[in-house]
């Protein structure tokens, strides 16, 4: 199938990007830059040079595309409304395929900070009680699930906090105890719900190969390891062992905004749907797999 893809060189979108190769599939990939596009651009990967907020650029392609996955995480003040318009843009190519009798379907990026703290694990009916940081994404979520009306399909997929390579927050972790300090919002006694950034590719290829899978699907290792699991497994792989400083919520604010907050959730995610669709991780725990993310990060960085 020819896929279009948004983000294909982030952290999402790149290893999405080798999962549909490897799958078969053919991809046109949106990039913001030439040097991107060089980059990216060879066998089945097209890469077409625009922004998201530009859509003319890009909207006329998608009528040549069965799939459109939106794997692009906008950042800044106009994420919201960016992200807003090209879902709209999406949406309408969407249904004019579908109109003329193609199939198509559309696959949304969002993320589990949209559930907020969980009092219990959350699977894909828990409530949601996003912070500030993604209050606007659960409109956008429902805007694509609403989306379908039984002649087109859509998926949101929400990840948990993606590792692997020198990119995310598991990178910024590795950067910083090799630098010698780490940071820590709050006292690290909460959990994050991570997904190996290969592993969550895979859901993303079994979602466009499963015409039947639809609605919204987690996507995260059931690890349950609180930060500071992660922080000391880290750190102990350290060449030398960084110093561990844990930064008071409200100080964290002041220098890091809202971020501050999305690091500080305490949550336990489960993703039985993603199951269901045959969907396994490979890798079960960041804290567990440290000396290979390292050598991950390393390579990375030297391939930067």
């Amino acid at each position: 199938m020819r896929i279009f893809l948004t983000g294909a060189t982030g952290q999402v979108g790149s290893a999405t990007l080798d999962a549909l190769l490897r799958g078969g599939h053919s991809v046109t990939a949106l990039v913001r830059t030439p040097q991107k596009a060089e980059y990216i651009a060879h066998g089945s990967v097209t890469a077409i040079v625009g922004n998201l907020s530009a859509p003319a650029g890009y909207a006329p392609v998608l009528q040549e595309c069965d799939i459109i996955v939106h794997a692009a995480q906008e950042t800044g003040k106009t994420a919201a409304e960016v992200d807003r318009l090209s879902i709209d843009i999406f949406v309408a190519a969407a249904r004019a395929r579908a109109e003329a009798g193609r199939r198509t379907a559309l696959i949304y990026t969002s993320g589990v900070w949209v559930l907020g703290d969980t009092a219990s694990p959350a699977d894909e009916k828990a409530p949601l009680h996003p912070p500030a940081m993604v209050e606007w994404r659960p409109a956008h979520e429902q805007l694509v699930l609403d989306a379908a009306d039984g002649a087109f399909r859509t998926v949101v997929i929400r990840p948990g906090i993606v590792y692997g390579g020198a990119r995310g927050v598991v990178g910024d972790l590795l950067k910083a105890a090799l630098n010698g300090l780490v940071r820590v919002v709050g006292d690290g006694r909460n959990h994050w719900p991570c997904v190996y950034e290969r592993d969550l590719a895979d859901l993303y290829l079994r979602v466009v190969n499963d015409a039947s899978a639809a609605g919204l699907f987690h996507a995260n290792d059931e690890a349950d390891e609180t930060v500071t699991d992660i922080v000391d497994a880290i750190a102990a792989h350290a060449r030398m062992r960084p110093d561990v400083r844990h930064v008071p919520l409200t100080e964290a604010r002041a220098k890091m905004g809202p971020y501050a907050d999305a690091l500080a959730l305490d949550q336990i995610v489960r993703s039985p749907r993603a199951h269901a669709l045959g969907w396994s991780p490979t890798l079960h725990s960041v804290a567990g797999n440290v000396a290979r993310l390292l050598e991950e990060f390393r390579t990375a960085r030297e391939a930067a």
